[in-house]
């Protein structure tokens, strides 16, 4: 099974879960945007805040991805 950063091998060395892992890093990105451009036509204060920390999150985990790949 592959780590959540996608830094595991699979049995025969080939590499696992990168393409995937940045995917999702970009899917959470994408909702942490919405929710942070959606909270002023909800006037939602929590929504920007659910937005940032999603954005951390994302921000968090998408560089150690590319350098691996």
């Amino acid at each position: 099974v592959c780590s959540s950063r996608g830094e595991e091998k699979v049995k025969h060395g080939c590499c696992c879960c990168r393409k995937k892992c940045l995917l999702l890093s970009d899917v959470v990105l994408i909702t942490a945007t919405l929710l942070t451009g959606f909270s002023r036509t909800a006037k939602s204060f929590e929504m920007i805040l659910v937005g940032r920390f999603l954005e951390g999150i994302a921000a968090g985990r998408t560089p150690p991805t590319p350098c691996a790949w």
